[in-house]
């Protein structure tokens, strides 16, 4: 089965093509982003400006075009924060459907981190034991935990990388005080998140996911991307710090000239860095793994899981022997 995954995200639109089965590793096919800064284009009234829904229906409807010229034979699509937030986000719905004929489904931020959660479950397996994942996005940071593949523990907080640079920074680079002041009040958001995570018992493993994560591990030392998604890659509380240091200090064109680094998310890497860095230090984690797959392989799964298992073979019982 050849799926199209057209994930409407704060920053871009990414269609993923992959040729996947159920039980089997879906193997990407074709990948293209187009940036659309939705987060970027909410209102003081709190809409999707007309020009970013205008911009929204057309990368919708070119990534439909894209996903059946390559063969697709469905498309999922789902929105997340940008479009979750804004007040207009039914109209919006309607008109993409309309105009498009794609149901564009929004996901709670729930769903974010239990699909999310599914992904890095499957990665790296039940070995993994008691499973801890981050993920930090636009708009939203992800935290979910469990032993199984559904979390026992998933929670969603409005303190994404595109949010915090929005909301706490008005310098490029960032003021000192803007730094102290955004460290001090994301201190102040987390404050007890350890007690509810704690709740679920001591993870075995944590890992992270999401383009935040990836770069901020690159830019620390670890493998690029052209080595494969297998190598094994970290992001340790030292490392983070130093980097904040320095980036902290550049402005965002010229962080988009460093390894790594999209431009379309340089100019919030410093938030994204701040997230992190709290967040670690709330939850006591010295390291993260990165994890390739995230919250578009989890809806991936999650399709594949439901679908008919035509292929599968059916397995039929016999009663044990009992002894003489």
């Amino acid at each position: 089965m050849r799926l199209g995954v057209l994930d409407v995200g704060s920053n871009t639109t990414h269609l993923l093509v992959v040729d996947a089965h159920r039980g089997a590793h879906p193997t990407p096919m074709h990948s293209e982003k187009t940036v659309l800064r939705l987060s970027e284009r909410i209102t003081k009234s709190g809409e999707l400006s007309k020009d970013g829904a205008d911009d929204l229906v057309r990368a919708v409807d070119d990534a439909k075009k894209a996903a059946g010229k390559l063969g697709c034979e469905e498309m999922l699509a789902f929105a997340t924060s940008a479009v979750r937030e804004a007040t207009n986000s039914g109209k919006m719905l309607r008109r993409v459907a309309k105009e498009t004929g794609v149901d564009l489904r929004v996901l709670s931020g729930a769903d974010e981190a239990k699909l999310t959660f599914l992904a890095a479950r499957r990665w790296f397996g039940w070995s993994a034991g008691m499973l801890l994942v981050l993920d930090i996005g636009g708009g939203s940071l992800e935290v979910a935990m469990g032993i199984d593949e559904a979390p026992d523990f998933a929670a969603s907080l409005p303190l994404g990388a595109g949010t915090i640079t929005r909301t706490m920074f008005s310098n490029d680079p960032p003021s000192r005080s803007e730094l102290i002041d955004t460290s001090a009040w994301l201190e102040k958001e987390l404050s007890g998140l350890h007690k509810q995570v704690a709740k679920h018992g001591e993870p075995d493993h944590v890992v992270a996911t999401s383009k935040t994560f990836r770069s901020l591990a690159r830019l620390t030392g670890a493998a690029p991307s052209s080595a494969g998604p297998r190598v094994r890659r970290v992001l340790t509380d030292v490392g983070l710090r130093q980097l904040i240091a320095f980036i902290s200090r550049m402005t965002a064109a010229d962080i988009a000239e460093l390894e790594g680094v999209s431009s379309s998310r340089s100019h919030q890497l410093v938030g994204g860095a701040l997230v992190a860095q709290a967040t670690m230090a709330e939850l006591g984690l010295p390291e993260l793994e990165m994890c390739p797959w995230a919250l578009r392989e989890g809806v991936i799964l999650r399709r594949l899981d439901h679908a008919n298992g035509e292929d599968q073979t059916e397995l039929t019982t016999q009663p044990a022997s009992s002894k003489q």
